[in-house]
């Protein structure tokens, strides 16, 4: 057997192949990779016999540790609803003035609610409770559905505009995408709902408007604008908006009526999780009681 060509700049022998040319050494690999190499195929033999290891047709291979990920994980999990369930069961006994009472069980609940307004509610209200455009203010005083504890817990617990037969429900009428006014109307009444707020509008427009909203909108929002809570219809002297103030905000809302939707929580969180949310958001995020002030209606 002849002997294969040696390179003559390192006199390292070749292994014969040659690219443009280019000559492949034949080094062969250091003593310690291939101990190291050597180690680890020794490794993953005893690897495969102590852990699972080889899937087969009706499971795999436990090992003779019989060690498992899944089981671990659900006895951690069953140990942490061990421990919630305590703090479920002292939320649930107690009433939400005894929770806001006691500084404990206060605690408890501030710290279950956090957690879940972070991962719920923070999407829409603001991580702080402070709202959006078409999402309410929970830090103000201005609710429209009620701001004790008992009204706040029962707005999680059955939503706006929802499937649930207790659903908070109000439905303010589309006056321009319904053909139920023109918009020239609309204009006018655009003006006088400014001026229900005490901002400047045009004189004349309100008078024109002043039937339109006798007829239309005072059923609901009340002849002074004051607003109905039983009703679901916001208080229009206030200056308080949940789609802005602007004239082209009020004008869109009466056009086109943008009725929002919160979610039933009471379907997705135990009693005890929806207690702590309440006294979270009453606590921390606001749930005062307005005091309604009954305003005059703009004169004609």
């Amino acid at each position: 057997m002849s002997e294969n060509e040696r390179d003559e700049h390192t006199g390292v022998e070749t292994t014969g192949h040659e690219w443009d040319g280019i000559k492949e050494l034949d080094n062969p690999l250091p003593r310690w990779w291939l101990w190291v190499f050597y180690a680890c195929i020794a490794f993953s033999i005893v690897y495969w016999v102590l852990m699972p290891a080889w899937p087969g047709l009706n499971g795999f291979t436990p090992g003779i540790l019989k060690q498992s990920d899944r089981a671990d994980v659900v006895a951690e999990l069953s140990e942490l609803q061990a421990q919630r369930g305590k703090g479920e069961a002292l939320l649930v006994s107690a009433s939400l003035q005894q929770i806001e009472a006691d500084p404990d069980l206060q605690a408890h609940a501030l710290a279950v609610g956090q957690s879940v307004f972070g991962d719920n509610c923070a999407s829409c209200h603001g991580v702080g409770g402070g709202g959006a455009p078409g999402y309410p203010n929970l830090r103000d005083d201005v609710w429209l559905w009620g701001g004790s504890l008992e009204e706040i817990e029962h707005t999680l617990l059955v939503g706006i505009r929802t499937t649930h037969p207790e659903t908070r429900m109000s439905q303010m009428p589309a006056f321009g995408r319904d053909d139920l006014l023109p918009s020239t109307q609309i204009a006018d009444l655009t003006e006088y709902v400014v001026a229900l707020s005490g901002r400047e509008a045009d004189p004349a427009a309100v008078a024109r408007a002043a039937p339109l909203f006798a007829n239309n909108c005072a059923a609901c929002h009340m002849p002074n604008g004051v607003g109905n809570r039983d009703l679901g219809a916001p208080n229009l002297t206030d200056r308080e908006w949940l789609y802005g103030s602007e004239r082209t905000a009020i004008n869109g809302q009466i056009t086109n009526a943008r009725n929002g939707v919160m979610p039933m929580w009471g379907n997705r969180f135990s009693p005890g999780v929806i207690k702590a949310l309440a006294v979270y958001i009453h606590v921390n995020a606001g749930g005062g009681e307005p005091s309604i002030v009954p305003a005059a209606a703009p004169a004609p």
